[in-house]
């Protein structure tokens, strides 16, 4: 794809680590080396891809300078702009099946997602489900530092989603999710459409079409403390209208790989 410029990362890699975390950036600056050490010092030792949409802020020189700190386990792939939530995360899994990773997690940067809950979600596919969800809306989640009307919105969504789709998750928008190796290798990334946060409703359908088991993990998301949030109508008319036409598509069309 020439408008990715990889940086730091040999041709042929062999995970000391079978776990991957993905975290897209833009404009994140002032979370993203914080973020880095904080996943870099889990006990786990996993390895950590940010893929870095050309954010001015200088979010990339700061990835960067970690890069030294963390030489076999920090990677980056640069891409040429803001080209969309959905695109950064397939093309990190792309490179997470290339590279034989069998746990793949997204996350955000800006510690909405605790990095302390990332073995929770691991944990949960090591024990045998496929896909795991950090979700607000169990037993056990919880929303910090959101306005009421923004949860309540939140909520709905959720709901509309399993409305439409009959998929059996409460938390349909999280993205704090693990997915196993055979998902990613299963579903045909290229069918999935959505490139915003409704990317997210997406990915999780496509794994529920295809068989696989999802369990959700109880987390406590916390609105963004540093940086601004990318949340817009534009992202949230996508999620509503898309839904439907993603349930039609999905009558005649599998999302599974031929």
């Amino acid at each position: 794809d020439d408008c990715l410029t990889v940086k730091k990362f040999p041709e042929k890699i062999i995970p000391v680590s079978n776990t991957l975390v993905i975290i897209p950036t833009y404009n994140e600056a002032a979370n993203i080396a914080d973020m880095i050490r904080a996943v870099m010092d889990l006990p786990e030792q996993m390895h950590l891809l940010i893929i870095e949409d050309n954010s001015p802020d200088g979010t990339a020189a700061v990835v960067t300078e970690q890069l030294s700190h963390y030489p076999d386990r920090l990677f980056m792939v640069q891409r040429s702009g803001k080209l969309g939530l959905g695109t950064a995360y397939i093309t990190g899994f792309k490179w997470a099946i290339e590279r034989n990773y069998q746990y793949i997690i997204e996350m955000d940067a800006d510690f909405s997602h605790k990095p302390e809950d990332l073995p929770r979600l691991l944990n949960a596919c090591v024990q045998g489900a496929d896909v795991s969800i950090g979700s607000r809306y169990v037993k056990g989640g919880n929303v910090e530092d959101w306005p009421t009307n923004r949860i309540l919105l939140s909520k709905w969504a959720s709901r509309y989603v399993r409305f439409i789709t009959w998929i059996p998750v409460q938390d349909t928008t999280a993205g704090f999710v693990c997915y196993t190796r055979p998902v990613l290798e299963k579903i045909d990334l290229d069918k999935i459409r959505f490139i915003g946060y409704a990317f997210q409703i997406e990915m999780k359908y496509a794994a529920w079409k295809c068989g696989f088991t999802l369990r959700e993990v109880p987390i406590t998301f916390k609105d963004r403390e540093r940086g601004i949030s990318k949340m817009s109508k534009g992202i949230f008319k996508e999620a509503v209208l898309g839904v439907l036409k993603m349930r039609w598509k999905s009558m005649f069309n599998s999302y599974a790989r031929s």
